[in-house]
């Protein structure tokens, strides 16, 4: 079995009670590269494509999709389970 996407809910907004945004990881088996697409409210999806080879690369990513999911700049904790999920899909 191999997961090649995931699908995630950011941090529950208290007034609407919905994710403040949602993203999809998507990585095809073999493919050098992994797709984050954030799915903001507003409807203003963004796409990242980042080197699945680039620790640095992926870090990056991590920080900008705990920033999104979360509503605030995370700890290098918060972080760091972005990276896992991105380096492990």
């Amino acid at each position: 079995m191999q997961i090649f996407e995931i699908k995630l809910a950011g941090r529950i907004d208290k007034e609407t009670g919905m994710p403040i945004a949602t993203a999809t990881v998507h990585r095809t088996p073999g493919n050098e590269f992994i797709t984050v697409t954030i799915h903001n409210p507003d409807g203003k999806d963004r796409q990242h494509v980042v080197e699945a080879s680039s620790q640095e690369d992926i870090w990056s990513m991590a920080e900008c999709l705990q920033c999104h999911m979360d509503g605030e700049k995370g700890t290098n904790s918060t972080i760091h389970d972005y990276f896992r999920l991105l380096s492990d899909i």
